[in-house]
């Protein structure tokens, strides 16, 4: 059977020839992904320890215990030694020029211990601040912000989320900025500010509406907001799951005639959404691919408790159906590799914008199956599972965040929807083939 008129080419073709399909690390970025496993399990694995070791002394929430900002300090510099350093910037002046494919696989190994993006300066949300000065920042702003960043000298939020208003349509964000002489006026309310606790936050890279008068997309801007400022009140830390997640915290913040330098504005009023851009794609996959790690790191508890703990006369691996479980975990884990992996490669070979439904994919895809494999580690771990003395409940708690934080499933399952409406509009229709997957 043939079709009457040809389809319009797809990002979702089976062509076996189609360079988005080619997965393969490049040579130049086997070395560096060997190092980074390397120093994962030489360095990173027992600093972690030490510096875990010290939490019960901590003076206070929003405090580091006596002795282990040093302890995290000396492996960031072994890192660097090491040229184990910004592997997430494309631009080889900054990074190591990675492709987003070569830097999908590192940052698997990154997942699987949540200190090892910050020990190697590639943690969020400081990715994704670096790469929006690095392409937009002015001379001034990137010597003032962006090369301390660079240097893991000090650590950064971006701040978007709004208290009062939907601000997972950004079209919604009410927090305005109004320029007064030389300085803007900021007036607004912002929630769940991720890392804005840390006493080393120093920046945050803040979502304010100009011109409520402006077609939509040109209303909002992006300013640059330095900690402390006077009339930013931090009211106090929000609880995941019960969990300040401190001294990195997710704040609520609010601004009450804040005055920042015109200066500080990104790249101009009304490029609030053009700058997102930026940060859309590689900067928020980042967290998918952490995400493997994560389940990878899961799976491995789960199968490490049920072959060592007996129950009625058997490891208890093999009761209840657990080994199924295992074996759905491991076809999960691989089936969310190649998507992320081909994801990556799209937007190296498409570009970013053309990649943005294969991101979207990713994006509603591994955050919720992820969750699902931590907790049937969980599960495995009885009450243990959900207690301090496993990292398994703080993974659950940050990867169930991120199908909120990094928008919400229902916009991303929107946007690959959509994409698949569109092309069903765009092109010639047999409904004779309705069964058939484009190819």
């Amino acid at each position: 059977m043939t079709m009457t008129a040809e389809r319009p080419q797809s990002g979702f073709s089976l062509n076996p020839q189609d360079e988005l399909n080619d997965l393969r690390m490049s040579d130049k970025a086997l070395p560096l992904y060997n190092k980074v496993k390397e120093f994962i399990r030489e360095v990173v694995n027992p600093m972690s320890e030490k510096f875990h070791a010290l939490d019960d002394q901590k003076p206070g929430v929003w405090d580091y215990a006596p002795g282990q900002l040093e302890i995290l300090e000396e492996a960031k510099n072994k890192a660097k030694a090491q040229g184990l350093w910004n592997f997430f910037l494309p631009d080889a002046h900054t990074g190591e020029g990675l492709s987003n494919l070569d830097y999908a696989y590192i940052a698997v190994e990154l997942g699987k211990n949540r200190m090892a993006s910050e020990v190697m300066n590639c943690a969020a949300p400081d990715t994704g601040n670096m790469e929006v000065l690095e392409r937009v920042g002015t001379p001034e702003q990137k010597e003032r912000w962006l090369k301390p960043l660079l240097n893991g000298e000090i650590r950064s939020a971006f701040c978007m989320t709004e208290l009062n208003t939907a601000s997972s349509d950004a079209k919604n964000i009410n927090t305005r900025a109004t320029l007064v002489g030389d300085e803007y006026v900021i007036n607004g309310e912002k929630h769940y500010i991720s890392g804005a606790g840390d006493p080393r936050c120093k920046v945050m890279i803040t979502m304010v509406q100009t011109d409520p008068n402006a077609p939509p997309h040109l209303q909002q801007s992006q300013i640059l907001v330095p900690l402390p400022t006077e009339g930013v009140e931090i009211i106090g830390g929000q609880q995941v799951f019960g969990d300040y997640d401190a001294p990195h915290g997710h704040m609520h913040i609010r601004f009450n005639n804040a005055r920042v330098p015109k200066e500080n504005m990104l790249l101009g009023e009304g490029r609030g959404f053009e700058i997102s851009q930026l940060r859309l794609g590689p900067g928020r996959i980042h967290h998918c691919m952490r995400a493997i790690g994560s389940a990878e790191k899961a799976l491995d508890l789960l199968v490490t408790r049920g072959m060592t703990r007996v129950a009625f006369g058997k490891p208890i691996i093999q009761l209840g159906g657990n080994i199924e479980k295992v074996s759905r975990a491991r076809i999960e884990i691989e089936a969310m590799r190649l998507m992320v992996l081909k994801a990556a490669r799209a937007m190296d070979v498409l570009g970013n914008r053309e990649a943005r439904v294969w991101i979207h994919m990713v994006k509603a895809m591994v955050p919720e199956r992820v969750c699902d494999i931590i907790d049937q580690a969980i599960q495995m771990h009885g009450a243990l599972g959900v207690s301090q003395h496993t990292p398994l409940a703080r993974m659950y708690a940050s990867t169930r965040t991120l199908r909120i934080a990094d928008g919400p499933d229902e916009v991303h399952h929107m946007v690959v929807g959509r994409n698949e409406l569109q092309q069903f509009r765009e092109g010639p229709h047999d409904s004779s083939m309705s069964a058939v997957f484009r190819n």
